[in-house]
């Protein structure tokens, strides 16, 4: 089938268990490449707390991402890309193994007297996989996957690393004058910009500063390479400069015009390696992932949005796990396509190997190229699942079901960060009042206001199974939850440990 440049060419199929297709390609990648190719550039860009409906072709009515929209011009948007936790920490450590993150026991975001654990090291990350098979890789930005030396990016697969250890920071290193806060007064950087090893002074504003290193290392690396840009935008607090809040000036509300200059802010960083990518003649055989790392947080009121979804940032309800996901690949990948069925972020890790031309099956991921190349015609996942102390949740065909520990306790007694205070030894990860159990078929009821449970037994009953048989494959997580929030759904109130 004609796919622009190139195409695949399958020369054969293996069947490797339930709705999974492996596929090797003619010759060594591609029809029309030299034969020793050894595979694309590799460029993911991850936002932080991005809504899914903050991006124009998401729906966004009030944000303009022309560089983003037009990443998806040039491949496929995932329309139910998932991530493997609505938080930032866990997701990402699924996301770098490409394996559900609590076979390992990363549970929860480190927080605290947590920051003494990292990433378990005899897991490979996506860096020390692409360096396994010829790649210089490089990390910008957020790592949030342990603040010791020896989980430093550097340590962990990548040959650069620019960017902050810990969960996020301020924006500016200092108060500046072309600055805007909202909801956060002006104070001084809270964790560290390190390069390598060695603590830095970035005066910047630190997405523009991100962006930078990003471009510097396009520049110089030899190909092969894997750039992961790990943006921290737009993760509070919210803060932008001027040059890009002007562009959103007739927003009246402070949080959403800052919000908004802040995708503006992510979407510039797209079009800018985009440019320095054109500028090498690279972009037509880079694949590039564009994606968020969980939805947008409630807890900023109205300044973001995962429209139609329910749910924020620590729910797994469809707006916390649900988001942005696009690929581009224009020597590979058909020109604006929209894929419709179930994709993880788990799944970057097969996707990525296969390109290089080192196929392999992983448990948790699956090559998506034979997916959005129309090669595979069955699905790339029967089922996605998600576990964050007693919450857990499933994805199976049109059904989602989702089970909450109930709380006898208020949601008045939230502080401002919609948070209860932890008891000294970390919440209990058991549900002493029960659960409570929510099923909706999300295809008729992308919003999930309609629970089924008591209309559909059987269908609870199977996905209850499906889930008890994947979490007898876990391990008990390393840290306790310190954070916790509560939600009314349905009537009920519940907790939410993350």
């Amino acid at each position: 089938m004609p796919m622009g440049g190139h195409g695949f060419v399958v020369r054969s199929i293996v069947v490797n268990g339930p709705g999974r297709i492996l596929f090797s390609l003619l010759g060594v990648a591609m029809v029309g490449l030299p034969e020793m190719h050894a595979g694309p550039n590799i460029v993911v860009v991850l936002a932080d707390d991005l809504g899914y409906a903050d991006v124009g072709v998401y729906g966004s009515q009030i944000i303009r991402t022309p560089h983003i929209d037009a990443l998806a011009a040039r491949g496929v948007r995932f329309t139910e890309g998932y991530v493997s936790h609505p938080v930032c920490s866990p997701s990402r450590a699924g996301m770098m193994t490409g394996r559900y993150q609590q076979r390992f026991g990363w549970e929860f975001n480190p927080a605290g007297r947590d920051q003494q654990f990292g990433m378990a090291e005899r897991e490979k990350t996506l860096g020390d996989r692409m360096q396994g098979v010829g790649y210089r890789t490089g990390l910008v930005g957020k790592w949030h996957l342990g603040v010791q030396d020896q989980h430093n990016p550097i340590h962990r697969g990548f040959s650069e690393y620019f960017g902050v250890r810990e969960g996020g920071t301020t924006y500016f290193h200092e108060p500046i004058a072309d600055m805007e806060n909202a909801g956060r007064p002006p104070h001084p950087r809270l964790n560290q910009i390190v390069r390598g090893t060695e603590p830095v002074v970035v005066r910047e504003y630190l997405t523009d500063a991100f962006t930078r290193e990003a471009g510097s290392f396009i520049e110089r690396a030899s190909t092969p390479f894997f750039l992961f840009v790990s943006h921290i935008t737009p993760h509070t607090p919210l803060q932008a400069t001027r040059a890009y809040t002007k562009r959103y000036r007739h927003i009246e509300d402070p949080a959403s015009r800052i919000y908004a200059a802040m995708v503006a802010s992510l979407d510039d960083s797209v079009g800018d390696i985009t440019a320095a990518l054109r500028t090498r003649e690279l972009l037509d055989d880079t694949l590039f992932v564009f994606l968020s790392d969980n939805g947008c947080a409630g807890y900023i009121g109205n300044a973001c949005s995962n429209a139609p979804l329910r749910g924020f940032k620590r729910y797994h309800h469809e707006g916390g796990v649900r988001v942005p996901f696009l690929m581009s690949w224009p020597d590979v990948i058909p020109k604006e396509s929209v894929y419709t069925e179930l994709v993880s972020s788990l799944d970057l890790l097969d996707t990525f190997l296969a390109a290089a031309g080192h196929e392999e099956a992983s448990s948790d991921s699956t090559n998506l190229l034979p997916y959005v190349t129309g090669v595979a015609r069955d699905r790339p996942h029967e089922a996605l699942y998600w576990r964050s102390g007693s919450t857990t949740a499933i994805r199976k065909g049109p059904w989602k079901l989702v089970r909450f520990p109930i709380s006898r306790r208020s949601v008045d007694e939230l502080d401002e960060a919609k948070r209860i205070t932890p008891p000294e030894e970390g919440w209990n990860t058991n549900a002493p009042h029960g659960l409570a159990t929510f099923l909706y078929n999300v295809t008729e009821d992308i919003a999930e206001r309609n629970n089924l449970t008591d209309a559909y037994p059987d269908i609870v009953a199977e996905l209850l199974s499906d889930l008890d048989r994947w979490r007898a494959t876990l391990r008990e997580p390393v840290y306790p939850p310190i954070r916790s929030t509560l939600a009314t759904m349905h009537g009920e109130t519940v907790r939410l440990l993350f």
